[in-house]
């Protein structure tokens, strides 16, 4: 079965191997086609994308709704939007830097073999390249191997592992004593009795929405403070970010989504932590602390163990520490765990973005080669 056919904003492409794409424009009405069996990944949850489509309105949301064409069944949502950067037009996942990993939602029989993947990507790029919108590039940045139990079909269109960043995931078993003991050398029980000795000292996830946003209040402030320090520009309690986050939260502490936590003692709130639960897994995003004068209980790493803690005696076994591969995440025994990124021309415009795409992902793969072209820039080596 091969046919084409395009019409207007809202229309429907269809592609080759059975599979029909449809572009919606709005997320809330894109959410209305999910099953509840669909899988995904915390950063593809409703109360996320919802929030953050409303949040960020300087973009265009192509969101692809990826069909069988026999059975009209949906196989796949894919959350995009669309922006123009130095004259070319960027089709990407709906991100801006905030997601930790990026997917499409997959539904309960979405296939899981090579040839179902491959005939998903093939569909997807030829539904793009007939859009009126006329976009040039598809960047797809930071997807996992697998959503849910189900092989991620876009990893078909890139190379396993090609991002800069990574995952860092915890598995912790059922005994949390013996996670503890191999985490002694942190010294964390003893941070915690020094903690402790403070008058009012205790460890508190928020249950309310309101107790919630003033946690996300401090954990700005004491955000915005380091950043300070560090001589670092913090973004995210500008208008659209600060709505973005507090929207998450006021979507999803009642089920507990939005986990929202900080040690707290009579001088007030000391260290805070946002994170994401999606069924067995916790996600971390941000955490924060009160600086210098409580180092002596490292209140940050404190903050994290005691959140992971109280998860864990909710059922919680993965803890995924976020991007960014920092040396406390491999005290907290974290494994990376690899992303891909994508990146196809869907014109003659967007061929040099993605030749220097993909010679970016070649140097991360040879840092040999990679100091050898900084040197020849003069710059210095990363």
């Amino acid at each position: 079965m091969a046919f084409l056919s395009v019409e207007q904003l809202e229309g429907r492409v269809s592609s080759t191997s059975g599979i029909v794409v449809d572009f919606v424009r709005d997320w809330h009405q894109a959410a209305l086609r999910l099953g509840a069996g669909d899988q995904r990944t915390a950063f593809q949850h409703g109360f996320w994308l919802g929030a953050w489509y409303d949040a960020f309105h300087g973009v265009s949301p192509p969101i692809a709704v990826v069909s069988d064409a026999a059975t009209g069944g949906i196989v796949a949502l894919v959350p995009m939007i669309g922006r123009t950067k130095g004259g070319v037009r960027i089709v990407e996942f709906a991100d801006l830097g905030l997601s930790d990993n990026n997917a499409p939602i997959l539904a309960r029989d979405a296939p899981g073999d090579t040839a179902g993947a491959r005939a998903i990507g093939k569909a997807l790029l030829a539904a793009l390249r007939a859009l009126p919108d006329g976009f040039d590039l598809l960047r797809m940045k930071k997807m996992p191997a697998y959503v849910g139990g189900k092989k991620n079909p876009l990893i078909s269109l890139g190379r396993v592992g090609s991002c800069a960043v990574n995952g860092n995931l915890v598995l912790t078993n059922d005994d949390y004593a013996a996670y503890q003991a191999s985490i002694k050398r942190m010294q964390l029980p003893r941070c915690w009795r020094v903690f402790s000795r403070y008058g009012g000292a205790r460890f508190e996830i928020a249950t309310d929405v309101d107790q919630a946003l003033k946690f996300l209040d401090v954990m700005d402030a004491q955000q915005e403070e380091r950043m300070k320090r560090l001589g670092l520009e913090f973004v995210l309690s500008d208008a659209a970010h600060a709505a973005f986050y507090r929207d998450v939260v006021r979507q999803g502490v009642a089920d507990g989504y939005a986990v929202v936590s900080a040690l707290i003692c009579d001088g007030g709130i000391v260290a805070t932590t946002l994170g994401l639960r999606h069924g067995a897994t916790y996600s971390l995003l941000r955490t924060s602390n009160a600086g210098r004068p409580w180092s002596n209980c490292s209140p940050g790493l404190l903050v994290v163990e005691r959140t992971m803690a109280a998860l864990h005696r909710q059922g919680v076994r993965r803890f995924d520490l976020s991007i960014g591969n920092y040396d406390y995440k491999r005290r907290f025994g974290a494994t990376q765990v690899p992303l891909t990124d994508v990146s196809v021309a869907l014109s003659w415009r967007g061929l040099p973005y993605r030749l220097r795409d993909r010679a970016a992902q070649c140097l991360r793969r040879s840092p040999g080669l990679a100091a050898l072209v900084a040197r020849t820039l003069g710059r210095k080596p990363s």
